[in-house]
């Protein structure tokens, strides 16, 4: 069963090892194990909803929660202390498009907000319900979830929006095909909710971002439906595509979406390579993108990071071996901001593809000093992929708070901008005599630049709203420095209301007004996600 206010199945856990928590004690202060609200006490809060008659709609007090918050850190801390609400007033499952037809009728004649509800997992306040005195309908469309149709021919795939991303890889696979979009909230995470945030899997070097996969589909919105027809290029004005993909359901919910589909691999591997310092790390992984080596994945930490992945990992004295191996081959301690790097490279094709692109990347890191130590790590690192997010759930019960951020930039501002975005968590919890331990990667690389994916790890205060200002100083701090930096706001997440403050910066006021219009051109009224995206 899903927690109910953390991530995950409740049958699984991701434990930190003895020596990770002794580790984080030292290094951040010893973190006291929070009182969280009971699920019992949550459910009493929840008012009376406006929206007991509306048709097949459920008002359970529990399923109200839910629909309220997804699995932004804001999310958590009030569903672990009990600051909850607003609420929705009720949630309907439409099963077809055309059921999302007429439930956004019936809303609309009631004079309904609507906020459409994929799986869940957004981390940028998609799900916030706002203060009003209109009643707010969620529109969950997880019951949304077939395989409608697959054209062998033509590779498209066409699915209910509502589907998850396992149910999404096993009707495909079933026919021998694969989308291959793997988010780390792939678990729950949906297809519709992947095109209207943008999103972009892990290996994403081979089978594109979602804006490259997204092929058509159906839009139910209050003005009617907006039909995106499959065209493999268009040379006749803008993309209407292009104005669904981001629009984080201010224009209406995406009940269909057509997927570029391709065959199953024959063969996926993932190889782990060690570079001596940061920049030996960064030039190594640009050089092998710009090369155009066809992997489908490039995952460089930085040297917090590796240190912290291999801790986590335990197997003490498979560490100590190789970090002895390292050592003999050029690769410094693991503990030191200069230090080694490590690179997770995916390596998916044919037999044929995957040894011309194996020795292809190897050659180019060699030449930049990088140590292939094959494929267990790799391995490892395939197996828990998707686990990291449950590593919130042990750190929290431990004390401690955890939370992302993720921007992109031009090559040669990765660096700076990376170490900036860790100054700047450290300069917010300093503020509060306080520590907090900052890490990164770069997820995703492009010949032009990379995205910066950093996480950060602090105490929980005793005072709830301490906590709670404690965030939000680091969110303002981080934030500024990928503006300062001319970066996007989100390469990944979206926007929500989290990042809302910041778009400015990044569309300009004209461009700002341009996605407004668009706004209320589908949706005259503002019925849909008020308060997301834009104003």
């Amino acid at each position: 069963m899903r927690r109910w206010n953390g991530w995950g199945d409740d049958s699984v856990d991701m434990p930190l090892n003895e020596a990770a928590r002794t580790w984080i004690a030292n290094k951040l202060g010893p973190g006291k194990p929070p009182s969280d609200i009971s699920r019992e006490d949550a459910t009493r809060r929840v008012p009376e909803s406006r929206l007991a008659d509306f048709p097949a709609a459920s008002t359970d007090p529990l399923a109200r929660i839910r629909h309220a918050h997804g699995e932004s850190f804001p999310d958590w801390w009030a569903l672990k202390t009990g600051r909850l609400g607003p609420f929705p007033d009720a949630i309907v499952y439409p099963e077809t498009h055309d059921e999302v037809v007429s439930v956004l009728k019936s809303a609309g004649e009631r004079g309904c907000m609507v906020i459409p509800y994929g799986g869940g997992t957004s981390v940028v306040g998609h799900l916030t319900v706002p203060e009003t005195d209109q009643p707010v309908l969620s529109v969950d469309l997880s019951r949304l979830n077939k395989l409608l149709d697959l054209d062998e021919q033509d590779r498209l795939a066409t699915f209910g929006a509502g589907v998850a991303g396992p149910d999404v890889e096993a009707q495909l696979r079933a026919h021998g095909y694969m989308l291959g979009h793997l988010p780390q909230s792939f678990e729950y995470s949906t297809l519709g909710g992947w095109v209207v945030t943008r999103s972009s899997g892990q290996q994403s070097l081979r089978y594109g971002r979602i804006e490259q996969l997204f092929a058509g589909g159906r839009m139910v919105t209050p003005k009617g439906v907006l039909e995106m027809p499959t065209i493999p290029a268009i040379g006749a004005g803008p993309d209407i595509k292009d104005f669904i993909m981001g629009s984080e359901g201010r224009m209406g919910i995406l009940s269909e979406a057509k997927v570029r589909v391709t065959p199953v691999p024959e063969q996926e591997d993932f190889h782990v390579v060690f570079f001596p310092s940061w920049e030996a790390g960064r030039e190594g992984v640009r050089a092998i993108k710009q090369a155009g080596t066809p992997l489908s994945m490039l995952r460089l930490s930085n040297p917090i990071e590796t240190f912290t992945q291999l801790m986590l990992a335990g197997h003490p004295g498979q560490i100590a071996a190789l970090e002895k191996y390292l050592a003999l081959r050029g690769c410094g301690p693991l503990e030191n901001n200069d230090g080694k790097c490590m690179l997770v490279m995916g390596v998916t094709g044919t037999h044929a593809q995957c040894r011309f692109m194996r020795r292809q990347a190897l050659s180019i890191a060699r030449q930049h000093k990088g140590v292939h130590t094959g494929r267990m790590i790799g391995k490892a690192w395939a197996k828990n992929r998707f686990m990291g997010p449950y590593l919130r759930n042990t750190l929290w019960d431990a004390g401690y708070g955890a939370d992302t951020a993720e921007t992109s930039v031009d090559w040669h501002k990765v660096t700076d901008c990376m170490r900036d975005i860790e100054q700047a968590a450290h300069d917010a919890f300093a503020e509060f005599g306080e520590k907090v331990h900052a890490f990164t990667h770069l997820s995703h690389v492009y010949n032009q630049g990379s995205s910066i994916y950093s996480t950060f790890i602090f105490r929980i205060a005793d005072d709830p709203d301490e906590t709670w200002t404690r965030w939000r100083r680091l969110k303002n701090g981080i934030s500024e420095v990928m503006v300062k930096y001319g970066g996007t706001i989100s390469h990944q997440h979206g926007v929500g209301i989290d990042h809302k403050p910041y778009l400015p910066a990044e569309k300009r006021e004209l461009g700002i007004g341009a996605i407004q219009a668009l706004a209320r051109h589908f949706d005259p009224d503002g019925m849909m996600n008020p308060g997301k995206l834009v104003d």
